[in-house]
């Protein structure tokens, strides 16, 4: 059965799951952990919450590099999610020294886990070979059903537990990804001898294909289009990643928790909210891959820049329900929880435009000589949007009123969008056509069309 796919998907699915539950678990808890547990100001846990986002972002990329090169990425896989579980372990440890040094163990293991995986599910693959958009679209969805189990369950343990306890779960999370890693590896031989180079270009080489550079002037305009879309990314980065930081407070001060259900009542916990978006991403994603389907059949399709312009005015107009809720409490009050159920429905799908796009974006327009360096590039506008994420908490959710925050995030996603508009001919001049990644493409009908909204970007995860 050709259609099937190796084994070594599944596990991949099932330790990515797991170290995503934890990953999000701590991070559903990170701020408030900062402002009750430890009395940092809420403007003190945002900005470290922003240097940590900074650097967990940042770290894959030389762990990439490092497993390539030196370490090979099944054994960088296993030594990430034992520093992961060390790290989730301590987090809750009642010690300053040992909260930095998990810190510091979770954005090393981090770094190690996180490229190197992504990279397996693409090797397990030949280059051209159809199935594997679609065993992306199943490694995203064991990213998202962790990542939904991750702020319930840590929300629970940390109200009826403690903090120590909801943490160490992250712990709990991380050793069952490294046991199913760790007794299934020999499903992913073949993926670690197997070069990065095909997990990164998602393009068949037919035999027609001559492997030589594009002309300077042609690599040169790509590149500055991959600049323009990095920086557009980073602003959507900035807005999306304040589910951890002001979102989570505002889930907390600002929002009517309590619920009746079939006579059953109770209050939902700020972590919770964190969920949404993973469960949006699992409902709306088969939608939206139909209806981009639907679209292309008829000749409508957006294009790859069209999309992530899409992508930025959804994330408008997700902030522009925040700034109607702080308006409906008087900016201090609480309000309906389904105007922040609002915001992350919205804001998810424009997750679905605008990650996955930005990524395949990377992989199509990157020189063959340079990928490396540019998907570096990547990961730092990633880094930088995420550090931006929480220094505007610090310096402006109290210094401002939340419709005036909240109103920032809309201004900066409208002209990041505007920008978009502005360079749209420059984006789709620099764009090669579908399939082709140089100079002489082959024609193949059945080749996998790249612009799908989803499957591409789960190597990047988005976020997520």
């Amino acid at each position: 059965m050709a259609s099937r796919h190796p084994k070594g998907l599944y596990v991949l699915f099932f330790t990515e799951m797991w170290e995503r539950f934890g990953f999000y678990l701590m991070l559903a808890l990170f701020t408030l952990y900062l402002n009750e547990k430890l009395h940092w100001t809420e403007e003190e846990a945002f900005g470290a919450y922003g240097w940590y986002m900074f650097f967990v972002y940042l770290t894959p990329f030389v762990g990439g590099i490092f497993a390539d090169r030196v370490f090979g990425y099944r054994r960088a896989v296993l030594t990430g999610a034992s520093l992961l579980g060390l790290g989730y372990v301590l987090l809750g440890w009642p010690n300053m020294t040992v909260f930095y040094a998990s810190l510091f163990l979770l954005v090393i293991g981090n770094g190690l886990f996180k490229p190197n995986i992504s990279t397996l599910v693409g090797n397990l693959y030949p280059q051209g070979d159809s199935r594997r958009d679609s065993a992306f679209s199943i490694f995203y969805m064991g990213i998202n059903i962790g990542a939904g189990l991750a702020g319930p369950v840590g929300g629970y343990l940390r109200t009826a537990y403690g903090w120590a306890q909801a943490f160490a779960a992250a712990g709990v999370g991380m050793a069952l990804s490294f046991v199913i890693f760790a007794l299934f590896r020999k499903h992913l031989e073949i993926a670690d001898q197997r070069s990065s180079v095909s997990a990164v270009l998602d393009v068949p080489l037919g035999p027609d294909y001559e492997d030589r550079p594009d002309p300077p002037s042609v690599e040169r305009q790509r590149i500055v289009a991959l600049a323009i879309i990095c920086a557009i990314v980073m602003t959507f980065w900035m807005a999306f990643h304040q589910n951890g930081s002001t979102l989570t407070i505002w889930a907390r001060d600002n929002t009517i928790r309590d619920f009746a259900f079939l006579g059953f009542r109770g209050e939902i916990s700020p972590e919770y909210f964190q969920a949404a978006n993973s469960v949006f991403i699992i409902l709306l994603t088969p939608i939206l891959v139909w209806f981009m389907g639907f679209l292309r059949e008829r000749g409508l399709e957006p294009s790859t820049p069209a999309k992530i312009g899409i992508g930025m005015l959804l994330t408008a107009a997700a902030y522009a329900l925040m700034v109607l809720a702080s308006m409906a409490g008087g900016n201090t009050g609480r309000v309906s929880m389904w105007w922040l159920i609002g915001c992350y429905f919205v804001i998810t799908i424009g997750e679905l435009f605008v990650s996955p796009m930005g990524l395949s974006m990377v992989t199509k327009l990157a020189p063959r000589r340079m990928t490396a360096m540019l998907m570096g590039l990547w990961f730092l506008s990633t880094s930088l949007g995420n550090w931006f994420s929480g220094r505007t908490g610090k310096w402006f959710w109290k210094a401002w009123s939340h419709a005036e925050f909240f109103g920032l995030l809309v201004a900066t996603s409208l002209v990041a969008a505007m920008v978009l508009m502005t360079q749209y001919r420059r984006l789709k001049a620099a764009m090669p056509p579908e399939g082709q990644s140089g100079p002489k493409p082959p024609q193949d009908p059945t080749a996998p069309s790249a612009s799908s909204p989803l499957p591409v970007a789960a190597a990047a995860e988005l976020p997520s």
